[in-house]
């Protein structure tokens, strides 16, 4: 093999390697994304069959967590506001996931080695996680609110009510219902539920 070959063989592997974990350009309309980003579509389907959570429940959650960033974490925590003291949690990537829970979803689904920053294991944990919730707490797959819910504070602080003394959380509970039932009529429209 010649030499120049061998460099583009190089720099075409290095160019694939990094990921592109940006956002979709429109995070308003689901039929953009999903024109975007078809991959997610199709991780999000196959989501809802295995787990039974709607695509746009999904996409509500994945919006209000990471807002369709891959590799997002939570912001730095500074004392003294200058000396940093590490992030605010270990959640990291789509769906967001600490690393706890994604350890539990990897023992418990055998998907050892599922990555947090690739669209089709952060679906097929949140479906992991919302049925669970289904069945621990009785919480409708279909409703979004509850779902974030126990999402956010984990299924014992959700049974504990713990999100009723935080207004900030009900009040984005709430928008993620919204935005829910926004990307459930627009993938009708455009016909990909």
């Amino acid at each position: 093999m010649n030499r120049f070959l061998k460099l583009a063989i190089v720099a075409l592997v290095a160019s694939c390697g990094g990921g592109n974990y940006s956002a979709p350009r429109n995070l308003e309309n689901a039929c953009a994304i999903v024109a975007e980003r078809p991959a997610y579509l199709r991780a999000m389907k196959r989501t809802e069959a295995r787990w039974g959570v709607p695509v746009h429940v999904q996409m509500a959650t994945i919006h209000q967590e990471s807002k369709f960033i891959g590799d997002a974490r939570t912001p730095h925590q500074y004392a003294l506001g200058v000396i940093p003291i590490g992030r605010q949690s270990s959640a990291y990537g789509y769906s967001q996931a600490l690393d706890g829970t994604w350890e539990e979803y990897m023992r418990e689904t055998g998907n050892r080695r599922a990555k947090r920053n690739d669209i089709a294991d952060a679906t097929d944990f949140m479906g992991w996680y919302m049925h669970g919730s289904s069945q621990r707490l009785g919480i409708s797959k279909w409703d979004a609110p509850s779902q974030y819910l126990a999402y956010h504070e984990g299924r014992s602080g959700f049974a504990r009510g713990t999100y009723r003394n935080k207004a900030w959380l009900m009040r984005v509970a709430a928008e993620v219902g919204q935005r829910s039932n926004l990307y459930r009529s627009q993938l009708v429209a455009c016909r990909r539920a």
